[in-house]
């Protein structure tokens, strides 16, 4: 059965909240929890299926605001996952502080990707893809079964993650894309971190930044 992705735009920056499921198994996990994710809860919890673990592309305040509270929304606490490099980020609460963004305490990632690493939701299974550029430890979700390619941060329709912040290189994001991205099918679906969804296919052809 084809795994089902929910999109969900929450907080002040617009952020796209993914919730990624089985719908066999009813095993849900989700990827980039941003503020107030009750909606993602509510929504889980009226298709039977049960939230397993948090994801996390990349350790942006706005990618782990609503980490906190969705963790705690089962006990044992949901496990959260995250790429090593980010670490220094998460602990430093995404530079939430440096943006003057209140921010809840946030549990420690029990869960830590590497590239090429295979992750299972339910029976679906998903490759992550380390892709640093915008962040250190930035990571794409690829979803074969779904040809959806959940990339954070990393590229957007049209655009590609910015580079000013600490952890971030332009010339490793570019390789990062044509290494991690335009590799796939160009009918692979790019759900980013902001904005409308795209393609591989879409963004080879007309993406300024890759010319």
């Amino acid at each position: 059965m084809r795994p089902e992705i929910l999109t969900f735009v929450l907080g002040p920056l617009a952020n796209n909240t993914y919730l990624l499921a089985d719908p066999q198994s009813g095993e849900a996990v989700v990827i980039d929890p941003s503020f107030s994710p009750h909606a993602v809860l509510e929504a889980a919890a009226e298709r039977g299926w049960q939230v397993k673990q948090i994801w996390l592309t990349h350790a942006h305040f706005d990618h782990i605001a609503g980490v906190g509270c969705l963790a705690a929304s089962a006990i044992p606490f949901l496990p959260v996952g995250l790429h090593p490099d980010d670490l220094d980020l998460y602990d430093r609460r995404g530079e939430a502080d440096t943006f003057g963004v209140p921010m809840d305490d946030l549990p420690r990632p029990t869960l830590l990707f590497k590239d090429g690493q295979r992750l299972k939701v339910g029976q679906v299974e998903v490759e992550v893809r380390h892709a640093p550029g915008h962040t250190r430890g930035h990571v794409l979700f690829y979803a074969p079964a779904a040809e959806a390619l959940l990339c954070g941060d990393v590229i957007f329709a049209g655009s590609v993650g910015r580079t000013d912040l600490p952890g971030g290189s332009h010339a490793q994001l570019l390789d990062s894309i044509r290494r991690q991205v335009l590799s796939l099918p160009p009918q692979t679906v790019l759900l980013a971190g902001h904005g409308e969804p795209s393609s591989v296919g879409q963004e080879a052809e007309d993406n300024p930044f890759l010319s």
